[in-house]
């Protein structure tokens, strides 16, 4: 049989000829994906290429038409505006110093849109006409009511100005600090209630914190106007340098030392409030006296910032009535 030879020299073969098992190797090539394959809309043939460059012509568009129409109004990269009826006459009540007021053309009048027309022409503000949709490109947004109130940027206050202010009042001082605290709204909401509950002052880190813009303004119905906001370079510094003037700090966050209805608010105090999500920072929270929760029912495990604050220095403005009229 070939291959079985017995004559001296044969060879037995071993090998089996025929096809093997696998592929070779070409199905796992085949499924291996193709290399520097590029996204979607990076491909200049793809509808996603040409939708992304539509987005970025619209805003590119939007951008310099609003840059255009400041300039031509004369109005700085930093100059804010305040939007709503409502709100401009809050600012004009709490005498912010605006230097201009805008009127979109055929805006309907009513009583908030003559009065604010005629106490920025007796305090020499000037009222210009323009186009509502050059007052919507100048704001950034069709929620104007016809109407934009042009301020200059905040003139922000030390934190020695507000232990001042304290110190020029009879009563205990009551200041709010904010610690990551990036929402505006949330900060103008702030300064409306240190105002309505007789605090002397906020204060807010140099960085990573809310600014006192034209939506802070909005929230805060002008009150800004009326009460300082400091910036702090260090908010653990500054927090130390209030403990040196006296003040017990306390900071908001569950699990406290105390609660709202155990502590005792008449002394002089500095609230401080962080976000809703992130809470107080590590140094900050080390460096306050007491931590304070608030106490809640329900399954409601936080409140948002402001409202937190709201509560607390309602129920210290509370207490110290009631301390006020036992004298």
């Amino acid at each position: 049989m070939a291959g079985n030879s017995q004559r001296k020299g044969a060879i037995r073969k071993t090998e089996r000829k025929g096809s093997e098992k696998g592929s070779g190797g070409q199905r796992r090539r085949g499924l291996a994906g193709k290399k520097d394959i590029p996204k979607a809309e990076d491909r200049t043939y793809h509808a996603a290429y040409k939708r992304k460059k539509q987005q970025e012509r619209r805003a590119s568009g939007a951008h310099d038409n609003r840059a255009a129409i400041r300039q031509r109004h004369g109005m700085d990269e930093q100059v804010e505006l305040v939007v709503g009826r409502n709100p401009v006459i809050e600012c004009l009540h709490a005498h912010v110093p605006a230097t201009a007021l805008y009127v979109a053309e055929g805006t309907k009048s009513d009583e908030r849109l003559a009065e604010a027309v005629h106490t920025c022409a007796d305090r020499g503000i000037a009222v210009l006409e323009v186009s509502r949709q050059e007052l919507d490109r100048m704001t950034g947004n069709g929620m104007h009511q016809g109407i934009g109130l042009q301020i200059p940027p905040y003139q922000y206050h030390q934190v020695e100005d507000v232990i001042e202010r304290v110190q020029a009042d009879v009563k205990p001082g009551l200041i709010v600090a904010l610690d990551n605290i990036t929402d505006p709204r949330n900060l103008g909401a702030v300064i409306r209630s240190v105002a309505a509950f007789g605090g002397h002052g906020v204060i807010i880190p140099e960085r990573r914190s809310a600014s006192v813009t034209a939506v802070a303004w909005r929230t805060s119905a002008g009150t800004a106007a009326r009460l300082p906001v400091a910036k702090a370079t260090n908010m653990v510094r500054a927090l130390k340098q209030l403990q040196q003037a006296g003040y017990q700090v306390i900071g908001l966050d569950a699990g406290g030392d105390h609660t709202l209805d155990t502590y005792d608010g008449t002394t002089p105090v500095v609230v401080v409030v962080g976000s809703e999500g992130k809470g107080l920072s590590r140094l900050v929270r080390e460096t306050c006296d007491t931590i304070l929760s608030i106490p809640m029912g329900g399954k409601v495990e936080s409140l948002n910032a402001s409202v937190a604050a709201g509560v607390v220095l309602s129920e210290f403005a509370r207490q110290r009535r009631i301390k006020d009229s036992k004298k």
